[in-house]
């Protein structure tokens, strides 16, 4: 550290819309108040992290994005209560802590939640990153821009993890896994014996087959146009798979279930596939809606079938978790033998970034981690 307290780091880079990221030399600098720093050692990569560098969001540029962290403890603020150096932590999304909706335990759905996650900088509109030259990059993407050798997070959303549990995995926890998995559990809460339907078996829609054979849900059925996904699908804990290029998936749904699926995930946001997700329902069906497509795309659902079928069409961010409960959840489960998500990843070298998000995109890998440090 220099004597101005800032730490030397690399940071993965995008300065412009669309371009590839680029490991730069950077500063950041030390922790103040309730912040910790965190040496990364991986970072998962999300669907959001390529929709921010493609300014679906609009994000400040140039930024360092990353926002599924996970590392050791290397300093903490003043003003830090339960986090010491050397504390193992898995980095989530950030948010305020004390409106409503933070209060009454849906952090997710924080009056802040945009400012802390998506402004470019901390609410003090200050950033904690410069370049090599001095000039500021805007961070603090999702209250930490993991795609860096450190990163600055709030307590709140630095989440203890025991020290047995292998790090370098669990950074997808913080967002993508999390998100998949608190649907199911927390958000449309299903029930032993009954039905659910994953649309979209990406990382997200599998995280979702995974917590809903941990729910005890007994008819689960993935959705998918990729044969090796639904495959996957199966292996995780899927009753049933539909090629959605094969056959008509709502068709197929109710003859599964006998008349429609009691719950069901939309996960891919597209928003014919969100139709279809509503006309699978059941009676008293419910479906959450986890894709993010462009801002102010519109879909379109029967009335009528809504209205008289009883149905519920649920948004959900970050699977409505409470993080410093729901991960270490998914972390015992996983050590139990579980919640098997391992099976989802793929891992590459930090210098193979751009390499990571291409086959993302091109659903080669279902959840890349990209390995920071070492």
């Amino acid at each position: 550290m220099s004597s101005q307290a800032f730490y030397d780091i690399r940071a993965a880079v995008t300065r412009e819309q669309s371009a590839p990221f680029v490991i730069e030399d950077a500063r950041i600098r030390a922790p103040k108040n309730d912040e910790v720093l965190v040496k990364i050692l991986a970072t998962g990569m999300c669907h959001t992290d390529m929709i921010v560098r493609d300014q679906y969001y609009p994000v400040p540029l140039p930024a360092v994005l990353g926002h599924e962290g996970a590392g050791i403890v290397e300093a903490v603020g003043p003003n830090v209560k339960d986090i010491q150096v050397g504390d193992h932590v898995v980095l989530t999304y950030g948010y305020c802590s004390h409106c409503h909706q933070c209060s009454d335990g849906h952090a997710a759905y924080c009056d802040e939640f945009y400012p802390r996650n998506f402004q470019g900088t901390g609410m003090d509109g200050e950033t904690a990153l410069q370049d090599a030259k001095g000039e500021p990059l805007h961070d603090h993407f999702f209250a930490q821009s993991s795609f860096a050798t450190y990163a600055l997070s709030l307590e709140n959303n630095a989440v203890k993890v025991p020290a047995d549990a292998p790090l370098e995995l669990l950074g997808p926890l913080g967002c993508g896994i999390q998100t998949g998995a608190g649907a199911v559990i927390n958000s449309l809460k299903v029930t032993p014996g009954s039905s659910f339907v994953s649309f979209g078996a990406g990382a997200v829609g599998l995280s979702a087959v995974l917590a809903a054979r941990v729910a005890g849900a007994t008819t689960i059925i993935a959705v998918d146009v990729v044969p090796s996904r639904l495959e996957l699908a199966l292996e995780l804990g899927a009753t049933h798979v539909i090629n959605s290029k094969d056959e008509d998936p709502v068709a197929r749904i109710k003859e599964i279930t006998n008349g429609g699926t009691k719950f069901a995930l939309e996960s891919t946001g597209r928003p014919q596939v969100l139709r279809q997700g509503i006309d699978s329902l059941g009676l008293l069906g419910a479906i959450g809606v986890v894709g993010a497509p462009k801002l102010g795309t519109d879909s379109t659902f029967d009335v009528n079938d809504v209205l008289l079928g009883g149905k519920t069409i649920r948004g959900i961010v970050e699977g409505d978790s409470n993080p410093k409960q729901f991960i270490p959840l998914l972390v015992e489960l996983y050590q139990q033998g579980r919640f098997p998500f391992d099976k989802l990843v793929k891992f590459y070298d930090f210098d193979q970034i751009n390499e990571a998000a291409a086959d993302s995109e091109r659903g080669v890998t279902l959840k890349p981690i990209v390995r920071i440090s070492q």
